[in-house]
């Protein structure tokens, strides 16, 4: 089993109001097969029997479905393997002796609370505000397979669904833009008829909640679907646009 010394250069910021700045650290021993977080542990564990404080980063799952552990890794959302969230990257993407930059999500509308640990509530906020569809739950209520569905709509709604939230595509583009988070976000219910009910109002609020939140506009370079770990197609940005459109000509 091959170890590794590493070098950390970490981004410590005790708080929002701190000006916060990179401090190096150094770890040894690690395992190639240890995930990125495991050696995170190691490097706090590290840094409590010394009597210092550890490194505050979000985690979860652990297995890249809730989108919390969300770092900057060498100018890299979640690092250098595309595809892979921060928690189901494997140091064996790293050789010994490297000097890896971790930092956190930087943007206006995600802000820092303690090192790597940022505040994405304003997600949360976008999709409290059109992001959902009316059921009936009165006793007459369908069976979901009642309604046919064309493969190819379903298809594009799961892989629209298939963003978790993490912000990386915020993270990586110039803008801070939310427009990729967002359209998937409004395409996973714009190509089912269950979110016909509230399709006018759906885009128009959610990309005005998008504004208001401080994000930026669309660059059109794509890196947010090129870091994107779920490999969210900038095709739901355009869908977006159309369902915002469609909004403003119907309303």
């Amino acid at each position: 089993m091959s170890e590794m010394n590493l070098t950390l250069k970490i981004w410590r910021q005790k708080n929002a109001a701190d000006k916060g700045k990179m401090v190096d650290y150094k770890v040894n021993s690690i395992s190639e097969h240890m995930s990125f977080l495991e050696m995170m542990d190691v490097l706090n564990e590290q840094l409590i029997n010394s009597g210092d404080d550890p490194v505050a980063f979000d985690h979860d799952c652990r297995e890249g479905i809730c989108g919390s552990c969300s770092m900057f890794i060498n100018g890299e959302a979640h690092g250098p393997v595309k595809g892979t969230t921060t928690c189901q990257l494997h140091m064996r993407s790293f050789k010994d002796g490297d000097t890896i930059y971790i930092e956190p999500f930087r943007a206006n509308a995600f802000p820092v609370i303690k090192d790597l640990v940022v505040n994405r509530s304003s997600f949360d906020r976008i999709q409290q505000s059109g992001g959902f569809i009316s059921v009936n739950t009165s006793g007459n209520t369908q069976d979901a397979n009642a309604t046919a569905i064309p493969k190819h709509d379903a298809d594009l709604a799961m892989d629209a669904a298939a963003c978790i939230g993490c912000g990386a595509c915020v993270a990586t583009c110039k803008n801070s833009s939310a427009m990729l988070f967002v359209g998937a976000k409004i395409s996973q219910y714009a190509l089912l008829p269950q979110g016909q009910v509230e399709a006018k109002d759906r885009a128009q609020n959610m990309v005005a909640q998008m504004d208001a939140e401080g994000f930026g506009n669309c660059t059109n370079t794509g890196a947010c679907e090129v870091e994107c770990p779920k490999g969210i197609s900038i095709s739901n940005i355009a869908r977006m646009n159309r369902e915002y459109l469609s909004g403003s000509i119907i309303g």
